[in-house]
C-alpha cells in the first residue's frame, strides 16, 4: 500500500513538472519580452536602494561607502535645523495641494470638452496639442517662461505693458509674482497628461447611460453632473492617492530652471530639492541629499498610506489597496 502511495506521488510530481515545462514553453516568448523592462527596474529602482546606508553616514570619498563613519539622524536634522525649514517645507506642501487641486479641475474640464468634440479627426488632433507640453524639456520651458518675462525685452513687459504705459515690471526680482507664474506654467504644461488619463476613462463609459438620460430631457450640463462626474470619482480617487505620494517632492526644473535660480526669489521658490540641491553643491554632503530624498519617500509613502486607508473606509470600490 505505502509503494502505491509513493508510485502515485512521484507520478504526480513528474505530471507537474511536465506541466510547468509545457507552460515554461508556452510563455517563453513572453517573460523574453518582459526581461529588458525588468532589468531596468532592478538596475534603476533596486540597486540604488543600498545607497540608502549613505543617509545614516558621514560619507568620504577617500574612505567609501563601507569605511565612511557613521552620522546617526545628523544628516536629517539640517533639514529642520535650517533656517529656510519652515519656507521650504511650506512651499513644497503647498505647491504641491494647489497644483493638485487645480490641475485636476482643469484637467478633468478639458477631458470633457475632448468628449464633446464629435469629429474624430479633430479629437485626435487636439489631443495631440495638448499633450505637447508635457514632452517639452524643462529647460526649454525655462527660456520660453524669460522670453515673456526678461525685463530688458520680455514680450510681457514689451508688447503688453509698455503699450498700455504700465511701467515695466522686474519678474526676477520680485517674489510675489512668482506663486502665479509657477502654477500657471505648471498647470499649462501637465494638463495634458492628466485630460488624456481622464478622456480615456470616459469614453470606456456605457453609452446607454447617456442615452437613456436624452431620452428623459437631461441637458449636457446635467449628463456631465449626474452621469459623467459620478463615473469617473474613482479615476480622480486613485490618481490623487497616487499624487499624495509625491507631496513632500517637487519638480526641480520647475523650481530651480524655470525662475532661473534667481536669489531674490528663493522666499516663494525654494522647496526641498532646490535647497538639498543648492546645500549639495556648496557642501558637497551627500550624505545629506540621500537622507532628504530617504525622508521624502517616507513621508510620502505614509501620506498614501493615510490616504488610502481613510478611503477604503468612505469608498472601499476606489480604494488603491
Amino acid at each position: 500500500m505505502s509503494r502505491n502511495k509513493a508510485s502515485i506521488s512521484i507520478e504526480e510530481k513528474n505530471r507537474k513538472k511536465v506541466q510547468k515545462a509545457k507552460k515554461l514553453r508556452k510563455y517563453a516568448p513572453l517573460y523574453l519580452c518582459a526581461l529588458p523592462g525588468f532589468l531596468y527596474l532592478i538596475v534603476n529602482n533596486y540597486l540604488p536602494m543600498g545607497g540608502l546606508v549613505l543617509a545614516f553616514k558621514k560619507y568620504s570619498f577617500a574612505k567609501g561607502i563601507i569605511d565612511s563613519p557613521w552620522n546617526g539622524i545628523k544628516n536629517f536634522t539640517f533639514l529642520f535645523g535650517s533656517k529656510w525649514a519652515k519656507i521650504m517645507f511650506r512651499n513644497t506642501i503647498g505647491y504641491n495641494l494647489v497644483f493638485l487641486v487645480l490641475g485636476t479641475v482643469f484637467a478633468i474640464f478639458v477631458a470633457i470638452l475632448l468628449n464633446e468634440i464629435r469629429k474624430k479627426a479633430v479629437q485626435q488632433v487636439y489631443q495631440t496639442l495638448i499633450l505637447i507640453p508635457h514632452l517639452v524639456s524643462t529647460v526649454l520651458i525655462g527660456y520660453l517662461v524669460y522670453a515673456f518675462l526678461s525685463s530688458t525685452n520680455g514680450f510681457v513687459n514689451k508688447s503688453i505693458l509698455e503699450p498700455l504705459g504700465i511701467e515695466g515690471v522686474q519678474w526676477y526680482t520680485e517674489a510675489k509674482y512668482w506663486p502665479v507664474i509657477l502654477t500657471i506654467v505648471q498647470l499649462w504644461r501637465s494638463f495634458g497628461f492628466q485630460s488624456i488619463v481622464y478622456f480615456a476613462t470616459i469614453i470606456g463609459f456605457d453609452k446607454t447611460y447617456y442615452e437613456s438620460a436624452v431620452v428623459d430631457g437631461a441637458t449636457t450640463w446635467q449628463q456631465i453632473t449626474k452621469i459623467t462626474l459620478p463615473l469617473l470619482k474613482p479615476t480622480v480617487i486613485i490618481l490623487t492617492i497616487m499624487s499624495l505620494g509625491r507631496m513632500f517632492a517637487s519638480d526641480f526644473g520647475l523650481f530651480y530652471q524655470v525662475p532661473q535660480n534667481s536669489g531674490m526669489l528663493y522666499k516663494t521658490t525654494t522647496t526641498i530639492d532646490t535647497f538639498v540641491y543648492r546645500t549639495l553643491m556648496q557642501d558637497h554632503d551627500v550624505g545629506r541629499s540621500l537622507a532628504a530624498g530617504f525622508l521624502q519617500s517616507v513621508l510620502g509613502f505614509c501620506v498614501v498610506m493615510l490616504t488610502n486607508a481613510i478611503v477604503r473606509k468612505t469608498e472601499p470600490d476606489s480604494a488603491l489597496f
